[in-house]
């Protein structure tokens, strides 16, 4: 009988666990009528999402009025093709979250240093925000275990500079910019600098070859946000 018990527990356990860890109810939805649909942009789904089956298709990118209305899908970055830029440069955009749509949040943020993004082989670094106060600073190298690296750690760090909205229907706004200048790359959010990295700390083998490339948008998966104030300044 203990055995019993035991085991109609651990099932009636299972999806609480599931759904704490991102399980299944957490898998990548297509968005209906989705593409690319903003002139000037460029996607990129990840490899792990084709791999799984989702397609380009399965998210959207659109003009909204004066800003850029972007609903994953699959986990994308996003990049401008005209905004290739080398040197000392800020990137920044206004973040508007409409909800969180699945189980836990996932990130939004500012992509620098992109190239090959059309390729299997990307490269870029970003700063992304979390509506549960966290973010993260990482990576795509073709040179890097598994294609990625973590400035931050895994999970990404809190800082109270990050806005947060524990209740899920309600939206939650985050000003990030990043900025390479001299010998250090520094990601800012909500007016308040959340990290800085030394440039030698990004470049090398499992990083980046240099911080030139485009500028962009890296989304997390199912996502829903308006992107407004985009600005790449030299």
């Amino acid at each position: 009988m203990r055995r019993n018990a035991l085991a109609v527990l651990a099932l009636i356990a299972a999806p609480a666990i599931a759904a704490a860890q991102g399980g299944m109810d957490d898998a990548s939805k297509a968005v209906k009528d989705g593409g690319v649909k903003l002139a000037g942009w460029q996607a990129k789904i990840d490899a792990r999402e084709a791999a799984g089956g989702m397609k380009i298709t399965d998210q959207l990118i659109v003009g909204m009025g004066a800003g850029i209305h972007i609903t994953t899908g699959p986990a994308t970055t996003y990049w401008n093709t005209a905004q290739n830029v080398s040197g000392d440069y800020t990137v920044m955009a206004s973040f508007n979250e409409a909800k969180q749509t699945m189980t836990h949040p996932h990130a939004f943020g500012i992509v620098i240093a992109g190239k090959g993004l059309d390729t299997d082989k990307p490269e870029a670094l970003y700063c992304a925000a979390y509506r549960n106060g966290s973010f993260i600073m990482r990576g795509f190298s073709p040179t890097a275990q598994r294609g990625t690296f973590q400035m931050n750690g895994p999970r990404g760090e809190a800082n109270a500079a990050v806005n947060t909205e524990a209740d899920v229907a309600k939206p939650v706004k985050q000003d990030i910019s990043v900025s390479v200048k001299g010998d250090n790359v520094t990601c800012s959010i909500n007016g308040k600098v959340v990290g800085t990295y030394a440039k030698s700390a990004l470049i090398g083998e499992g990083k980046l070859t240099s911080l030139d490339g485009f500028a962009g948008i890296r989304m997390g998966h199912n996502t829903d946000a308006q992107i407004s104030n985009w600005m790449v300044m030299k």
